[in-house]
Parts: C-alpha cells; structure tokens; sequence
C-alpha cells in the first residue's frame, strides 16, 4: 500500500470462489494490518493469538466466534478480539474485513 494515498480499502483485496484471500498492507515489529475476502461457507478455524486484534467489517457479514460465543458483523462494525481467547472467523455470506493485530 503506497503512503499518503487515499484508497478504498475493500477495493484492494477481491473474493476467489471457495477460498480466503488476505492481503497484508502493514508489516511491523509492533503489529500488522491485514485484509481478508472470505467466500460464502469459508472460515478461519478457531485458533488463539499471543495478541490483542481488532476486526472490522467492510463489506457484507460476517461471524467471529470469541471462546465458542458467536457474534455477527455487519458493515462498519468491529470487535476487539483479545489475546490468549480462542476465537475464529466464519462467512455465512462473502464478506471484506480488515485485521489490526497489535503486538506491544
């Protein structure tokens, strides 16, 4: 991602039929910015991180599971996923999100 740009952020990540394609904009010691596409029924299976990360919603709905409690996400929303919680990702329908990962 080029500096001082203005872009739109789903526009930079597209939907691949039966996959999740994730596009890393940011890549520090201190954390990482990723986007993801998720196509319908796919998902990130329920896994914990040493690191608190916020996900937020850019296009359609989602699901993330935090300690086996579902949340769902429309456009716009986000939901501070904390460190050492198991947590997953689900596509009940295609769907853009954004992931801040802090590790500090």
């Amino acid at each position: 991602m080029e500096q001082a740009k203005v872009v739109e952020l789903a526009g930079l990540v597209e939907y691949q039929e039966g996959a999740v394609v994730s596009r890393t904009l940011i890549k520090r010691e201190v954390g990482t910015v990723t986007l993801f596409a998720f196509a319908a029924g796919q998902a990130l299976s329920e896994h914990t991180a040493p690191f608190d990360a916020l996900v937020h919603v850019l296009e359609g709905e989602g699901e993330v599971v935090l300690a086996g409690t579902p949340h769902r996400l429309g456009e716009g929303q986000a939901i501070l996923m904390p460190a050492h919680v198991p947590h997953a990702v689900k596509a009940p329908q295609r769907f853009k999100m954004f992931l801040v990962m802090i590790r500090g």
